[in-house]
């Protein structure tokens, strides 16, 4: 099964945030690119993560599922949450807008 053929339980919401993240117990940062109920899309440098990777997010002051990296390639890695972020979670956050790496606003996943 390749990243293509994953199915989808939720729609995804684009988003550009710059985070900090923990990946491997390591701290990295990487850009959030999209997120539903079940995971997210990030995009960090190549080699940051492999599948199988454990991830605990907290975005926008909002505790996420713990995740883990469902599949990599290149600087990207999906992230299958190991519960569902509630719709109302996902409304909040994707109100807030884009936010653009330029501007160094950070979110913390711890």
């Amino acid at each position: 099964m390749n990243l293509h053929t994953i199915p989808r339980a939720s729609e995804r919401r684009p988003l550009n945030l710059w985070v900090k993240s923990r990946v491997r117990s390591r701290e990295v940062f990487v850009d959030l690119i999209d997120i539903s109920e079940g995971g997210c899309k990030i995009r960090g440098k190549s080699g940051f993560a492999v599948i199988g990777d454990r991830v605990t997010m907290k975005v926008a002051g909002v505790n996420a599922p713990l995740g883990t990296v469902a599949w990599v390639e290149g600087p990207f890695a999906g992230v299958a949450f190991e519960g569902a972020m509630h719709p109302a979670v996902l409304d909040h956050l994707c109100s807030e807008g884009v936010i653009d790496r330029d501007e160094r606003r950070l979110y913390r996943i711890a």
